[in-house]
């Protein structure tokens, strides 16, 4: 995710980082050109290169840049709801820290669930699920998973989940001790059921894209239109038809790509959810609630990327 100040008039037009201009650089460059060679033959052989008559192209221009904003809403949902289920762990994730001081309100049973490895557990699911959305990104969460599950950890298909069962398996341990109550228990439960129902929202949105069909129209639709659209105004605009046709291809192919990053929140791109930075968040907050003072380094942007 990008993170920067608000540029400045002069700023403006010279950002790269950060600017959908480099993904759609080509198509915009190919407009253009072809733009030119369209006056250029026109001028030069009319009765080869006619022109076509721009009123259609008015009418077909509001028509997709209407569809290219319900597509870009849908896709802006996606990431909004990814980012507010991430919100919603780390609350959890913060509570559940709280709760765990009830493993050790009994010091006199034999052998209690140690409260370490419960938030060790925590912070492990949250940089494995990381992992688990972003396939490809390296995770630090194995050195936080206990000897004892390692082998279990490395064979699991759904590593997250698996986690979770172990911190429920925690609770219903401490409470076979005597350790905590079944009220208590099923107030620890309610908690891992939340971080649960966090993780099978995210994967509902990574695995639910927007309709293939919708984008492959709008894809199409847009691609069409700025291709064409030279031939319907180079009478009436002449050589400005190059930078205004440009203009245009900027803006609808922009908002297109655009609307691609914002459909996988848990992707590479620039405007991605920084998921990675939120899950170190996580684990501060945890760590600190055990009263660790060597906490790791809170989250930083670079190069005005936040990942």
């Amino acid at each position: 995710m990008i993170v920067r100040s608000k540029p400045n008039l002069l700023q403006l037009f010279f950002i790269v980082r950060g600017s959908i201009i480099v993904r759609i650089f080509p198509q915009v460059l190919a407009v253009f050109v072809l733009s030119t060679l369209v006056v250029w033959a026109h001028k030069d052989r009319p009765d080869l290169v006619p022109a076509l008559n721009g009123a259609p192209f008015s009418l077909l221009g509001i028509a997709l840049s209407v569809f290219l904003g319900f597509r870009a809403n849908a896709c802006y949902d996606r990431w909004w709801e990814a980012r507010k289920q991430w919100g919603a762990l780390i609350t959890v994730a913060r509570t559940l820290a709280r709760q765990s001081a009830l493993l050790e309100s009994r010091q006199d049973v034999a052998e209690p669930v140690a409260r370490r490895r419960v938030i060790d557990l925590a912070i492990a699911f949250c940089h494995t699920l990381v992992s688990y959305l972003r396939p490809g990104e390296a995770t630090t969460a194995t050195r936080l998973i206990p000897d004892d599950l390692a082998a279990t950890y490395a064979r699991s298909r759904n590593r997250p989940d698996m986690l979770l069962r172990e911190i429920s398996g925690a609770f219903i341990s401490a409470n076979a001790k005597g350790q905590i109550s079944d009220i208590q228990l099923q107030i620890l439960d309610a908690t891992v059921q939340q971080m649960a129902a966090a993780q099978a929202s995210c994967e509902r949105i990574r695995h639910t894209p927007v309709p293939f069909g919708y984008s492959l129209l709008l894809h199409r639709t847009a691609h069409l239109f700025c291709l064409l659209l030279p031939f319907g105004f180079t009478d009436l605009l002449g050589w400005a038809t190059p930078f205004t046709s440009t203009l245009v291809a900027y803006t609808f192919f922009g908002l297109d790509a655009l609307s691609d990053e914002l459909e996988e929140p848990f992707g590479t791109g620039l405007n991605a959810l920084p998921i990675n930075a939120l899950a170190t968040t996580i684990e501060i907050n945890l760590r600190e609630a055990m009263g660790e003072t060597d906490l790791p380094v809170d989250p930083r942007p670079v190069d005005y990327v936040l990942m």
